[in-house]
């Protein structure tokens, strides 16, 4: 028989966290790269790039920190594209290999609370740049009414895209690449006359002490929320990869995730230099730390319409690849829910968080504080995961990630009731210092924030302490030999096979019935 048709476009996806069948898994690497760059080629990622500016830094300087962010956390968002091709699941079930049947919850709530704060983002950021676009342009009054009228609709859309599921997000984003690339280099021409790469920002020779003395917190935490953006995805890359072949050599998902993020560099630039024309033209925006109302200040006439499509085709990129993942992770974690279920059930709740959050409570800024808190828990869980792809030699038993998808127990991954306290240990020590560390001034500072003279180093401890620690734990006590595949470990030792069956319980019994037997 010849292989199966893979669904239409217009068919709502019918697929979970169960593996993809191979016949439908007809992605390639293009296509992780076309999910992955637009769901960063957005106005929430040029916002991101306004900050080194509103930090102070120089043009030159907070060119040099955007390029440290972005290369650095495209290095180490690269190898978590490898597990959704290896299992044709998404990475928060492919961690159950290393955090346990139970613990894989983790990566799971993880990515729901990124996905949720970033759909957040994309519905604000783009309804606000939609409606003060139009109030620029003809005068439509910026009332509450017009704001939530922008947020409903976009946030339905959203929504509509992610129920019919990958392939119709695929092509939402084959198109929104393109677009919002060009897009952005018309800007080249909007602001190409009043841009000043000299510009200095406030440190310098000219600066008193005190100020100077912010120099290099404000570099490095420009660096860190610019590092922050390609981290966030680390949750999601499975999301879309698993649909590419199994047989795809290893260094080409890693390469589309590893380019997708080199090529972030056109939104963020984009804010970088934009940011620059607002501090020269209109500082007052940039004291108020109100970079979108410098931007549609600033804006030649005729670039208005971009600019509204911009937020109007990017935040549609955002919002999808954020609420899709949200989708199926909630599905992952209540099975009885099925991915339309749950994505609907999300959606929801994500819509109405959004209009509470914006108009009644003061948390639109929150929020993207709240974002870069749980990037910075989500990097050690990578570290975790990317140690023990290495130790494991890349291999993993699909039945035995699936334990807890269907309702059963026991398998290779099953280790203490379902938790492995090696990865969850290191995970939960190494998040919790990283929280300690993090430095964000008039947000949250931890309580060693101010340990490194305001530097936030908070990342960096987290992505350090789970490099040392979770070795340590394998090498203090041993996995069982049958967590591990044919050859064996590698770098670390094992112990006994742990010979633990997956079983299922019928509901009319109360005895677990056996199913298969590893080990």
């Amino acid at each position: 028989m010849g292989a199966a048709t893979p669904p239409k476009i217009t068919e709502v996806e019918i697929h979970g966290v169960e593996p993809i069948p191979d016949a439908e898994r007809t992605a390639r690497p293009l296509d992780l790269f076309r999910l992955t760059f637009g769901g960063a080629n957005t106005i929430a990622t040029v916002v991101l790039g306004s900050f080194p500016i509103i930090f102070g830094l120089s043009f030159r300087d907070a060119l040099l920190a955007t390029l440290l962010g972005v290369i650095l956390g495209a290095a180490i968002l690269a190898p978590m594209a490898l597990f959704g091709p290896r299992n044709g699941t998404n990475n928060a079930v492919s961690s159950s290999a290393h955090l346990g049947v139970h613990g894989r919850v983790v990566g799971s709530f993880l990515s729901l609370l990124t996905a949720v704060a970033f759909f957040s983002i994309s519905v604000w950021t783009s309804g606000d740049v939609l409606v003060g676009g139009a109030n620029r342009a003809i005068g439509l009054p910026m009332t509450d009414l017009a704001l939530g009228v922008a947020y409903g609709i976009f946030a339905l859309l959203v929504l509509v895209v992610c129920i019919y599921g990958f392939r119709f997000m695929l092509l939402v984003n084959k198109v929104a690449v393109i677009a919002a690339t060009v897009l952005f280099l018309l800007g080249i021409f909007a602001f190409g006359g009043t841009f000043d790469p000299g510009y200095a920002g406030i440190f310098g020779p000219g600066a008193d002490a005190q100020t100077n003395a912010l120099y290099w917190p404000s570099f490095v935490g420009a660096a860190l929320i610019v590092m922050s953006n390609p981290v966030s995805f680390g949750a999601f890359l499975g999301d879309w990869a698993r649909y590419i072949p199994r047989e795809t050599p290893r260094w080409q998902p890693m390469a589309a995730a590893f380019c997708a993020q080199l090529a972030t560099l056109v939104p963020f630039l984009f804010g970088l230099v934009t940011a620059a024309v607002v501090a020269t033209n209109a500082p007052q925006f940039i004291d108020e730390g109100n970079y979108i109302g410098g931007l549609l200040e600033v804006s030649p006439g005729w670039y208005f319409l971009p600019v509204c499509l911009i937020a109007l085709i990017g935040g549609m990129s955002t919002g999808t690849t954020a609420l899709y993942g949200t989708g199926l992770d909630f599905s992952s974690v209540f099975p009885r829910f099925s991915r339309v279920q749950a994505t609907v059930f999300i959606g929801a709740l994500a819509i109405l968080f959004i209009f509470i959050g914006r108009f009644a409570f003061d948390i639109v800024a929150s929020i993207s504080t709240f974002a870069v808190l749980i990037v910075t828990c989500t990097a050690p869980w990578m570290v975790v995961m990317m140690i023990g792809w290495v130790v494991r030699r890349g291999w993993y038993d699909s039945d035995s990630l699936q334990v807890f998808n269907r309702r059963q127990r026991g398998g290779r991954y099953w280790f203490a009731h379902g938790w492995n306290f090696r990865a969850l240990g290191a995970w939960l020590v190494s998040a919790a210092l990283s929280l300690c560390f993090v430095n964000l001034p008039g947000q949250f500072v931890g309580p060693l924030g101010d340990l490194a003279d305001g530097i936030d180093l908070s990342i960096p401890v987290g992505l350090g302490l789970a490099a040392v620690l979770y070795p340590v734990l394998l090498f203090a006590f041993p996995e069982p030999r049958d967590a591990y595949g044919p050859d064996g470990s590698r770098f670390v030792p094992t112990g006994p096979p742990a010979g633990i069956p997956i079983t299922s319980v019928d509901d009319d019994r109360s005895e677990p019935e056996e199913v298969t037997v590893h080990g």
